[in-house]
């Protein structure tokens, strides 16, 4: 068992990574372009996450020297209490131990997760997708040496060359203790896990992120919060449907002027019975496909009746993410917002900011769709459990 690392050395071996990442930028982005030209799958948004460019590399830097900056998340007390007999019991948060990241082409996820994991004082397992292991494995690399600087074991951070059937055999029966996992990729990835896992799960779920028009919409916010919504199409907090209200003034005008704009962006549209009869939208085939998740340039656009249609209509379809009214009726927002069942609601603003840099936590670990433990983005401060203090001098019961 590693003993815990003072908070002076974790901060240490982050600060350490971020000029390894620096001084290595140029191969770390070298040694990316042959995972890329290696991938031979047609999944774009799975080519967008597997990139490392500058601006990656930038962020990495970002984030453990962010990372950093933070307070301890571990040993914050969160309660104390005198009992009558004299003791003084406190609730502390603790790490958690050993968490294992298995996560889909994603190179920044072996730096931003696994630092977030680190700095929460845990030893990390990563398990990377194979289109990303030369880039995985080089960053393995550089944490490595920035524990070894630092003076602290390497066992820390520890990446698992494992196949498939090794993956599954881990999670059926580890052959180490692990305390919690975090999948970090698609729907089949996490199911995958679920079905398999012998220990705690903190579910990253799917996006299938709604905008609702209100009829008090203001129709420039609606349509900003919509576009930006599929300004990144593999990210989960992308917007997939559209739901605009029947008595929205200048309906048509406005889906006109929607179904153009999201055409510039090449944006392919589906419609129901009444949003099909528009140029340029195609009829969808079943109701199934308002469950679906896109992460493509896919967008349904339909009509509803009312905000309490919309509310029903997000709590049987949605993926529990991320979802957004739009509508200068304050009333509305709040009946709106207190009964969507997804982790982040929004009034008037992007669905995108769903994230834990953007949301004040400094990045996160993952989103998640459950609701034991932390719902929403995990961050620092989120990835700890807890535990009794108690100091007496002899009291028995």
């Amino acid at each position: 068992m590693n003993t815990l690392l003072s908070i002076e050395k974790r901060n240490a071996v982050l600060l350490k990574m971020a000029v390894l990442l620096e001084s290595e930028r140029e191969t770390i982005i070298k040694i990316n372009k042959d995972d890329l030209d290696a991938y031979t799958g047609d999944d774009i948004s799975m080519f967008d996450r597997l990139k490392v460019d500058d601006a990656k590399v930038d962020e990495m830097i970002k984030s453990v020297t962010h990372l950093a900056s933070q307070e301890d998340p571990v040993g914050v007390e969160r309660f104390s209490f005198k009992h009558d007999n004299g003791m003084q019991v406190y609730n502390k948060t603790a790490s958690f131990g050993t968490v294992m990241i298995i996560y889909e082409s994603r190179p920044d996820v072996t730096v931003e997760a696994a630092g977030i994991a680190f700095k929460s004082g845990n030893k990390i397992l990563l398990k990377g997708g194979k289109e990303s292991l030369r880039s995985n494995l080089k960053i393995v690399e550089l944490w490595h040496q920035a524990l070894k600087e630092d003076g602290a074991s390497t066992d820390w951070v520890e990446y698992l060359q494992f196949n498939r059937t090794e993956t599954q055999a881990f999670l059926e029966k580890p052959t180490q203790k692990v305390d919690l996992i975090v999948p970090r990729g698609g729907e089949r990835l996490i199911a995958f896990v679920k079905q398999h896992a012998t220990c705690p799960v903190i579910i990253s779920g799917r996006g299938n992120n709604f905008v609702y028009v209100h009829s008090e919409a203001n129709l420039d916010v609606a349509l900003d919060v919509i576009l930006n919504g599929k300004s990144k199409i593999s990210a989960c907090n992308a917007v997939d449907k559209v739901l605009i209200d029947k008595n929205l003034p200048n309906k048509e005008a406005f889906i006109k002027t929607l179904i153009s704009k999201l055409k510039t962006s090449n944006i392919e549209i589906l419609g129901d019975e009444i949003t099909c009869k528009f140029d340029e939208v195609e009829a969808f085939e079943s109701d199934a496909i308002w469950y679906e998740e896109f992460l493509d340039y896919k967008i349904v656009v339909g009509e509803i009746a009312s905000n309490e249609d919309t509310i029903a209509m997000i709590n049987k379809y949605s993926g529990g993410h991320s979802s957004s009214i739009i509508t200068t009726n304050e009333a509305e927002a709040k009946l709106f917002m207190e009964n969507v069942d997804t982790a982040a609601v929004y009034h008037n603003a992007s669905t995108r900011f769903t994230d834990g840099g953007q949301l004040g936590l400094g990045g996160e670990l993952a989103i998640s769709t459950d609701k034991l433990h932390q719902r929403g983005p995990i961050g620092l401060q989120h990835l700890v459990t807890n535990k009794w203090y108690v100091h007496g001098n002899g009291q028995i019961r």
